[in-house]
């Protein structure tokens, strides 16, 4: 029954232990068992939480936007270790974040209405959900306004991204 219970889990997606153990235990299935079953597939590969780790921040990056920390946030949630969650996010380097969120903003911006500076609270405030940094929002924004027109470009010019930035990290404090 165990063996069903996670091969019926595994058949819909990738799942790490600490999943599988929850499904388990929601039947009813002893932790002996579970623990038994669990060990098993572990050897044989099945379960792997690295290579989890891996392919969700890969996958949830390009097809989310998400940042280093909202991806930290939900492979916490799916019981993956801290250090293998910060291994797996060690393969997103700065400069991609950077990118990703520049292009975020880029794309939003497209379909963006209003005043610069309602665009802009709403551009930051969209990356800050993603995960991103002040810093890094702010800048992305900024950077992305100041091509966009000149209206635009001349409420950009007057943002300080670092100033703005730390007194913002100074509010989450």
């Amino acid at each position: 029954m165990a063996r069903e219970i996670c091969l019926r889990q595994l058949s819909v997606r990738p799942r790490t232990r600490a999943e599988l153990a929850a499904a388990l235990a929601r039947r009813g299935i002893s932790e002996e068992t579970a623990t038994e079953v669990l060990d098993r597939y572990d050897e044989v590969g099945m379960i792997d939480d690295a290579a989890f780790a891996r392919a969700w921040v890969t996958s949830r990056h390009a097809g989310r936007g998400l940042a280093r920390r909202a991806l930290a946030n939900e492979l916490r949630q799916r019981g993956v270790d801290g250090d293998t969650a910060s291994e797996a996010l060690g393969e997103l380097d700065e400069t991609t974040e950077a990118q990703t969120a520049q292009d975020l903003v880029r794309r939003k911006l497209r379909t963006a209405r209003g005043e610069p500076d309602a665009v802009f609270r709403r551009m930051v405030g969209m990356l800050a959900r993603k995960g991103y940094s002040p810093g890094v929002a702010i800048r992305a924004v900024k950077e992305a306004l100041a091509a966009q027109s000149a209206e635009a470009a001349e409420f950009a010019e007057q943002i300080d991204a670092d100033a703005l930035a730390d007194a913002e990290e100074d509010g989450l404090r």
